[in-house]
């Protein structure tokens, strides 16, 4: 029987990363006594062995060609069983530490919060993990979101777990970098019951990060995330 609990991992070309975090991520379920979660890594159309390194490992792999960090987590939110009721979100980078997320999983499990974010800013990480322009655009996000919405976060980490039933209720649009504020902003907007708690953070096992690795991507990623704010924000006076 599937379980309760599933995992959705979007993944591009990140062959190198993904046994090393798929094995951390097996010895955390293990910890966390969900042995059986269901492992969804979506694969984003790399063109290296990222689908054959996850099925190696157990994970389920859902093809999903049509590049965006956002298009891939709504192809994984598609494949979900019918008896999910826990949906976890994070990197196939290595970046999250799978050792956070008993104390992620548990206020949820708990029925004490509808979604837990994983704070990467309140917390202790690796040197150099986090880059001055992840830092910047947190801190004008979160700011904006804040003067806008009323919504305080600290971070927009991909780190998260939340209720199957509310993520449903968010409805979920975006297809690359503006997921994340989204789902945060729609939160709020709902009024679930959001925890954030402090993670680890930690540099990506191997490569370049697809966002903060390069200007243009972290331009990109800038631009999506302040059209987001704006898009919510115009429609809240309709």
């Amino acid at each position: 029987m599937p379980s309760p609990i599933a995992f959705i991992i979007p993944a591009l070309n990140e062959e190198a990363a993904l046994s090393p975090m798929l094995d951390g991520l097996r010895a955390a379920l293990d910890a966390a006594a969900c042995p059986t979660a269901d492992i969804l890594v979506v694969d984003n159309g790399s063109r290296d062995a990222t689908a054959d390194v996850a099925r190696k490992h157990g994970a389920r792999v859902i093809s999903e060609p049509r590049r965006g960090y956002g298009q891939a987590c709504l192809a994984g939110i598609a494949a979900l069983s019918d008896n999910t009721e826990i949906v976890v979100f994070l990197d196939a980078d290595g970046s999250d530490d799978p050792e956070d997320l008993l104390r992620l999983l548990t206020p949820v499990r708990q029925g004490k919060a509808d979604m837990v974010l994983g704070s990467r800013t309140i917390a202790a990480r690796a040197a150099g993990a986090f880059t001055p322009q992840q830092a910047f655009g947190n801190w004008l996000a979160t700011g904006l979101m804040r003067v806008l919405f009323g919504a305080r976060y600290t971070d927009l980490g991909p780190f998260r777990v939340i209720r199957r039933k509310a993520l449903e209720r968010l409805r979920m649009q975006d297809t690359n970098f503006g997921w994340t504020i989204e789902m945060q902003i729609k939160a709020h907007r709902a009024g679930l019951r959001v925890l954030e708690i402090p993670v680890n953070y930690r540099n990506r096992i191997a490569g370049e990060s697809k966002i903060s690795g390069n200007l243009r991507g972290s331009l990109r990623a800038g631009w999506k995330i302040l059209w987001t704010v704006a898009k919510h924000g115009l429609s809240a006076g309709r």
